[in-house]
């Protein structure tokens, strides 16, 4: 195959294939013909440098942005890069050298439309802090109110997308030509990037965040999450309420003594967990620097640009697998990782669940504050990639987050054990699941489908009755034993048959609560109690039945 590039795309895919080959496999590219000065330029820079994990991580932050955030994002996933090189990518920052004021102002006076002494009656010059996509101001309103004025860096999106483009030339030359790139799926990984990246430089929808997760951590009077200002915001600029602070990282052991620290920690991850587990959506990027402590003590959530949602089926499983792991069911846990990742052709099966019940059980050995379980959701992760099992992005995310919570816990409450704060809060949040599932509006629907089970089924049996009298009822099956095959049947109608009987049973207990009446019992209507008393107990009867029939069946199976 012949790679044609655009030559403004020849540059990067250079630096790009030449990471793949010093870092990864060099046969990688052994399908694509690049030009020969190419090849021999990168084979000889491939001499010259130390291909160390370090190293990996220096060249990502030369290449710009787009590599920088790149890395941040293979730093989640250990089943994609060694361990040393996840532990060398997670410190990458876009920490980055601001750029002129003058800029700043005609950004902000093209996207508000309006001078920049005539919308704010304070602005400061000099930045609160500057990444590499903006920076990040603090100005007054003209009515007073203290903001943050969020500002995208001059043509960084043109800059972005160029990039994406040429990593995309060379992400689907992997995938198409390599079994490694098959393996792994990396152009399913390029576009979830892609998508994560191009949402972050659309700044409504990170102050469509901001108003969502405030809403959602309401009941945390621990942390706060700044307002946006949508009649100042645009797709290129923020502006959200001021938080006077210092970041976690950069607060000094003094100004931690002074705070509650157990309490904050506590707080901090029950808040993720809801997020996660309850809303499905929930700040996917809380590092140290993104958390700052405000100067009123409590925990204050910035930079929202990288959010992640989880659907309610996904959201089971990570419960599922949470509870099965802080309670150190090792073959639980890697039966619940099979169930929601996707298995490829060689998966090893017996190796993964071996793996993960070695996993846990050394976890579990641990004093509980030393158990960190981001840490052990990674290694699933890793075990994952190794013995044949892709997992959802979502695991990935919420390991990340919960190791970066970790390491947050420990800076604000060393002797705190985010283990046992994760299981009791899973826990929780499956009690207030199961109790909303009893709801007066779930009992309704429950009651409106027995009303018409109770209905359609009548003219069913009828017609199935009618065609056992006359001698018309067949089945087609494979089966030699008739008499057991006619037992059964006789004994799938009767049950049926006292099904209805039950739903008619419920159908007019719930109508008859309504009726008041003299005779009261445990302040309900006596007859429709009874109605009611008469219903659970055949029903109890009928799972007996159903049981001890299974159990005859399993024991006598022909």
């Amino acid at each position: 195959m012949k790679l044609t590039l655009r030559s403004d795309h020849l540059k990067l895919y250079r630096n790009v294939a030449l990471l793949l080959m010093r870092y990864g496999r060099r046969d990688m590219f052994e399908t694509v013909s690049l030009d020969e000065a190419l090849l021999l330029e990168t084979e000889a820079a491939i001499g010259k440098v130390d291909g160390k994990a370090e190293a990996f991580a220096d060249d990502l932050e030369r290449l710009g942005p787009t590599f920088i955030k790149l890395g941040q994002l293979l730093s989640t996933r250990p089943d994609l890069v060694p361990a040393d090189y996840a532990h060398a990518l997670s410190r990458l920052q876009d920490d980055v050298e601001p750029f002129p004021f003058e800029q700043v102002e005609a950004i902000i006076q093209t996207e508000l439309g309006g001078r920049l002494s005539k919308l704010f009656d304070r602005f400061e010059k000099h930045p609160l802090a500057a990444a590499s996509l903006g920076q990040v101001h603090r100005a007054t309103l003209r009515d007073g109110r203290e903001v943050a004025v969020k500002v995208q860096r001059p043509d960084i999106r043109k800059k972005i997308l160029s990039d994406l483009d040429a990593l995309g030339e060379v992400v689907d030359s992997v995938a198409k030509y390599t079994e490694i790139g098959r393996r792994y799926a990396v152009d399913g990984l390029l576009r979830e990037f892609r998508s994560t990246l191009i949402q972050e430089l659309d700044y409504r929808s990170e102050a469509a965040n901001l108003e969502r997760l405030k809403h959602i951590l309401t009941r945390y009077d621990r942390i706060i999450v700044p307002a946006p200002i949508h009649d100042y915001s645009t797709s290129r600029v923020l502006t959200m309420d001021y938080v006077g602070g210092v970041s976690i990282k950069s607060a000094g052991a003094l100004r931690r003594i002074e705070l509650d620290g157990e309490a904050l920690s506590a707080d901090l991850l029950r808040a993720y967990l809801d997020q996660v587990l309850r809303h499905g959506f929930f700040h996917a990027d809380p590092h140290p620097g993104n958390i700052m402590i405000a100067d009123d003590g409590r925990l204050a959530l910035l930079d929202l640009g990288m959010v992640a949602r989880i659907g309610p089926e996904m959201r089971q499983q990570l419960m599922k697998l949470l509870i099965a792991i802080t309670e150190g069911r090792g073959r639980e846990s890697a039966d619940h990782a099979i169930a929601m990742s996707r298995p490829l052709a060689d998966f090893d099966e017996n190796g993964f669940v071996m793996r993960i019940e070695r996993l846990v059980t050394q976890h579990m050995d641990n004093d509980m504050r030393d158990v960190n379980v981001g840490r052990l959701l990674l290694e699933v992760l890793r075990a994952s990639g190794e013995t044949g099992l892709q997992p959802p992005s979502s695991l990935a995310m919420l390991g990340k987050a919960l190791l970066s919570l970790d390491e947050i816990s420990k800076l604000l409450a060393p002797d705190v054990a985010p283990r046992e704060i994760i299981r009791n809060q899973t826990g929780r949040i499956l009690q207030r699941q199961v109790a909303s599932s009893f709801s007066p509006g779930s009992l309704m629907g429950a009651a409106l489908d027995l009303q018409d089970l109770a209905r359609s089924l009548p003219p069913r049996l009828n017609t199935l009755s009618d065609k056992l009298a006359d001698d018309r009822f067949t089945l087609r099956i494979k089966a030699l034993d008739e008499p057991h095959v006619l037992t059964n049947a006789h004994r799938m109608i009767n049950r049926l048959s006292l099904a209805i009987v039950l739903a008619a049973l419920i159908v007019g207990a719930a109508m008859l609560m309504q009726i008041d009446t003299e005779f009261q019992f445990f302040g309900y209507p006596a007859f429709a109690m009874i109605l009611f008393l008469a219903a659970v107990g055949c029903g109890f009867a009928l799972v007996v039945s159903i049981f001890l029939a299974q159990r005859n069946d399993s024991r006598n199976p022909f």
